[in-house]
């Protein structure tokens, strides 16, 4: 995936040990120096393809791009590789609460915490410190708004279920200026369906909200409510709400068709919050999110996963084309974790899975794009992994993202990108 430039960046960060030469050939210390300033970062894009390792990213890319092709999230100067433990006592495999929450905060905790520590007390987040310095912040996703990873950027709750809860800090404490996504299930009360009718197959589906009529209290807020694609094309001001699905956007299909066909596109849904955000003289900082390749691979379903990647890399290539025009904006494409336990095989490989009764499930086989070949996807679990996951970067301060690092270790460079504060 990687190319040689961004290899070299990424071994140079990884091996300089701030040593140089004397006359006689010896290793001494470098001499210090002062401390670079910071680059200017007016904008911040986090794109984050939740459960996307370095096997789901090679995927998508051999079915869109081909053998020798790049992804638009491949194609940017400099990359890294995230450590995701969480501090879980009971298993350091992380969930998506605790390695959004660690990005967000700089803080590891729990598994299922959202921006708290393992005493559950609230850490303040890289979103929240963006919005005290009058910067613009946005939200988009394709689960629920209030799902774990956007949630760990802008509320703190000691369990991530509390999804009614988190949407009414969005709206009221943290005063998120653009929430895009799907989940209005947790906005209306129970009794009070929304615009999207709840499937009679699914129980679980209907509203349930705990805190009143969320987004009437919205409106009141001065945000404009949105449901469709044609509203969103439509909406002006500069506060914004759109829920566009009961629960997950991608569950949003004709019985029995098995589509990812989102209401609203994630590139659509981005570049909206872009235009919006972008109205702030002072900046912005944007997370966006795609949940359905972490779905489609606890279900083991490769080609939705990759159909789903396929629309991150377009929202990544719209984050791309505003940062060309824009200098002062870093984007970030990373994931929280890997799902799946994926590998990507020749078809016909024999499953040595098989002789130690481990669990496999094969997809397949795929086209790879401009090629007679294909391949097959192999799945070890239907659950979390401890792999580590890539991360590419692109503008200003892009290259302290080379390396090798924990999660932690994001929200600690975004502090002192953006506001000159010094690394942990």
């Amino acid at each position: 995936m990687f190319k040689s430039k961004r290899c070299a960046a990424l071994l140079i960060a990884t091996l300089s040990v701030g040593l140089t030469l004397n006359h006689g050939g010896q290793a001494v210390s470098a001499a210090p120096s002062k401390p670079a300033k910071p680059p200017v970062v007016k904008n911040v894009i986090m794109l984050v393809g939740d459960g996307m390792g370095t096997a789901q990213r090679n995927a998508i890319r051999l079915a869109t791009k081909g053998i020798d092709g790049e992804l638009e999230m491949d194609s940017m100067p400099y990359s890294g590789l995230i450590h995701t433990n969480s501090a879980d006592p009971k298993s350091f495999i992380t969930d998506s609460a605790a390695a959004a929450s660690a990005i967000a905060t700089g803080v590891k905790t729990y598994n299922g915490a959202i921006s708290v520590d393992l005493q559950g007390k609230p850490v303040k987040t890289i979103l929240e410190q963006a919005k005290k310095a009058g910067k613009a912040t946005g939200l988009v996703t394709t689960a629920q708004v209030t799902d774990a990873t956007p949630a760990a950027f802008a509320a703190h709750t000691a369990n991530r279920s509390a999804q009614s809860d988190i949407a009414k800090q969005y709206i009221e404490k943290t005063k998120v200026d653009v929430i895009l996504g799907g989940g209005e299930d947790y906005w209306y009360p129970a009794g009070h369906p929304g615009y999207y009718p709840d499937t009679a197959e699914d129980a679980e589906e209907g509203s349930k909200g705990t805190q009143g009529n969320l987004v009437e209290r919205a409106k009141k807020l001065g945000y404009t409510y949105v449901r469709t694609a044609d509203e969103l094309k439509r909406a002006k001001g500069r506060k914004l709400l759109g829920l566009f699905a009961n629960e997950e956007m991608f569950q949003k299909r004709s019985e029995g068709e098995g589509k990812y066909n989102p209401v609203v596109s994630l590139p659509d849904m981005t570049k909206k919050a872009i235009d919006v955000l972008s109205k702030n003289k002072k900046g912005f900082f944007l997370v966006v999110e795609e949940e359905a390749i972490d779905e489609m691979s606890h279900d083991n379903n490769g080609s939705l996963m990759i159909k789903a990647g396929q629309q991150f890399d377009q929202a990544v290539a719209v984050a791309k084309r505003y940062a060309k025009h824009h200098p002062d904006t870093l984007v970030l494409v990373l994931a929280d974790h890997e799902s799946g336990g994926l590998t990507i095989e020749t078809p016909g490989d024999a499953d040595e899975s098989e002789d130690s009764n481990t669990l496999s499930d094969e997809n397949g086989p795929f086209a790879v794009a401009h090629s007679k070949q294909t391949f097959t996807l192999n799945w070890t679990t239907t659950g979390h992994t401890a792999a580590g996951v890539p991360l590419t970067a692109m503008g200003p301060g892009a290259k302290r993202f080379a390396g090798v690092y924990e999660n932690t270790h994001i929200h600690d460079i975004l502090e002192t990108l953006l506001f000159g504060k010094r690394e942990r």
